[in-house]
């Protein structure tokens, strides 16, 4: 049976306990609207760890004023009686109140990390996501936090954190599960019209054609930027915001790929920004 805790005090409690008995905690912070993706990762730390919480929190700090916190899709019945299939021992849903009973005296900015991709579009974005999981670390405790690879920037950066504030947890990188035509599931999918859905596919399919040159030899950045603006031009009628190729997970931006790199790309339809991107080596 699932236990669902929404005051902080209470699940610091349960967690000293659970550390207490010398058990792994493994832990996944979500915002809720659960797809595969998330109980692929609930799966994978239930079948690894001794205790597993899934936190569920829309965070106000990392929306911006025109974006869709009031409209994100919240539905606690149903993600609960997802997550009690698979096995999840707790999980923690608090209010805003309770995460921010009062105005934060004290604020993280991301660096470099956040100027660039996602960052640049969503100016303060990846500072509320790393402040609302410095909370969620401090009050969890894990020993493992699972983070998809969907949001592979969002994942470099609270390495980084990770790294430079000492937590001692082990992030692991999940990677992207997709639908059975290759749309990367995501909680943002339901806004999309039927016409929006078909199109969205070619996402994925612009990614797997510079997958291609760059098997082929294209070692041009610019060049397979080019191919999947096209593509998506093409097939789609969203708005293209942002394909671009860095390296990962420095997230420089590279010329010329060599090593590791991050082909990322964004497209707004009508109601849903969507995002996807493959990692080349």
């Amino acid at each position: 049976m699932t236990q669902v805790i929404t005051e902080v005090k209470q699940m610091q409690a349960m967690m000293k306990a659970c550390k207490r008995q010398g058990g792994r905690i493994g832990f996944i912070p979500t915002m809720g609207a659960l797809h595969d993706g998330h109980l692929t990762m609930m799966r994978r730390s239930v079948k690894n760890n001794d205790t597993t919480v899934v936190s569920i929190f829309v965070n106000p700090l990392q929306f911006g004023p025109n974006e869709d916190f009031d409209a994100y899709p919240r539905q606690i019945e149903q993600d609960v009686a997802a997550v009690e299939a698979i096995g999840v021992d707790y999980v923690f849903y608090p209010s805003v109140e309770e995460m921010y009973p009062e105005k934060l005296g004290v604020t993280l900015t991301v660096g470099r990390l956040a100027e660039v991709l996602e960052g640049a579009q969503r100016p303060g974005h990846f500072d509320g996501v790393v402040t609302v999981v410095n909370k969620l670390f401090n009050i969890v405790q894990p020993d493992f936090a699972y983070f998809g690879k969907k949001d592979a920037q969002q994942l470099a950066i609270v390495e980084k954190m990770v790294a430079d504030f000492n937590h001692g947890v082990k992030i692991i990188g999940v990677d992207i599960v997709r639908e059975a035509d290759g749309l990367a599931k995501s909680s943002r999918n339901v806004y999309l019209t039927e016409k929006e859905r078909q199109e969205a596919v070619h996402l994925y399919q612009s990614l797997l054609l510079a997958q291609k040159h760059y098997d082929e030899g294209e070692r041009e950045s610019d060049k397979l930027v080019a191919l999947i603006r096209e593509h998506l031009e093409a097939h789609t009628s969203g708005n293209v915001e942002e394909v671009a190729v860095y390296s990962y997970p420095a997230l420089e931006p590279c010329t010329t790929i060599e090593g590791r790199v991050f082909i990322s790309l964004a497209v707004k339809f009508s109601k849903a920004r969507l995002i996807d991107n493959i990692i080349i080596e």
